[in-house]
């Protein structure tokens, strides 16, 4: 998809902005990276990319970027400018000795790609300090509030999906059920999406109340048509031994199960291009916000549009309707 630039006038003067990732990377981080520093050249603007997150912004780890320093990495996985976690930046004191440390380089700006933590740190910093900043989001979870899409999530899905076919050959050949679980913290939106595209007969999201019992009914029935394989998707949640204690509880009630977690192979490789156009897009279009005055909100899309968010809004829970549960069991059976 394309998403329409908004039509933005400049009124802020900016000389020289900063960039950081933060948090979990995600495929497209630096299509991001690269929008935003060529953009930010073209507008006359200097660009200063701060390496491992917000732990480079404490410890001054800035480096000048032109734009040879993003030739050739559209098609890159992770990100180039790394990224970590940083529970100095959580101190005030810290945030305020990081804003003293970017007005001392010149810095006008700050433009933050990651997850809604990372938002929510860029969002303290402009409440504090008043130093501008803006959020693009960028996390394969698809979990923060205010778009309906984030750089990454895409990639996220399809990596999952090819994973989820080739299990699925084998689920069949053995006449087994498979549960494999996907990441996303504790939202369901991969799980949701993987479980649809993979046909899945059974979808569990950290917030479903689905019982044992339901699972080995649905499972029962699919043996009654005469389908003795079964793929069940499971989203990570905060408890990590859940996937395989539900694999060994039905294997104790009769059923070939086995536990596949793919874990952090969903994180890397390279990006989808739905997810190099929606970084791209956001990327420059955060560079044209901040030109144009704004400031503390993060740049997302909905109903085929770019959004602004607040970033006061970020922590709010981005609900996921049970519909898309409802579908992936519908289509499944």
């Amino acid at each position: 998809m394309l998403w329409p630039l908004p039509k933005l006038e400049p009124s802020r003067p900016l000389k020289r902005i900063a960039l950081l990732t933060s948090g979990g990377d995600a495929p497209g981080m630096n299509a991001a990276v690269r929008a935003i520093v060529r953009t930010a050249l073209e507008r006359n603007i200097e660009v200063f990319g701060v390496q491992k997150g917000y732990s480079g912004l404490v410890h001054g780890k800035f480096e000048p970027m032109d734009r040879s320093s993003v030739a050739n990495i559209l098609h890159r996985g992770g990100t180039i400018l790394k990224t970590d976690r940083c529970d100095e930046f959580r101190q005030l004191e810290v945030r305020a000795r990081v804003a003293e440390t970017l007005r001392a380089r010149g810095i006008d700006a700050l433009a933050v790609i990651g997850g809604d933590g990372s938002l929510a740190g860029a969002h303290l910093l402009e409440q504090e300090t008043g130093l501008p900043v803006i959020g693009v989001p960028g996390t394969i979870d698809n979990d923060v509030y205010g778009t309906e899409d984030t750089i990454g999530f895409d990639t996220a899905v399809n990596t999952a999906l090819e994973a989820i076919d080739r299990i699925r050959d084998t689920a069949t050949s053995h006449e087994r059920v498979f549960l494999v679980e996907v990441m996303g913290r504790s939202a369901g939106f991969i799980a949701a999406a993987v479980g649809i595209a993979g046909g899945a007969e059974v979808v569990l999201v950290p917030d479903s109340a689905v019982e044992l019992a339901d699972i080995c009914h649905t499972l029962r029935e699919s043996e009654r048509r005469g389908k003795f394989s079964s793929l069940i998707v499971v989203a990570e949640g905060d408890d990590p031994n859940r996937t395989p204690r539900l694999a060994a509880a039905l294997g104790d009630l009769g059923f070939q199960a086995r536990a596949a977690i793919l874990g952090h192979i969903q994180r890397g490789g390279t990006p989808s291009g739905h997810d190099r156009v929606l970084a791209s897009v956001l990327g420059a279009s955060a560079v044209d916000h901040l030109l144009a005055g704004y400031s503390d909100i993060m740049l997302g899309v909905r109903a085929g549009e770019i959004v602004r968010v607040p970033l006061a809004d970020i922590r709010r829970k981005k609900a996921m309707s049970n519909d898309y549960i409802r579908l992936a069991q519908t289509l499944a059976t």
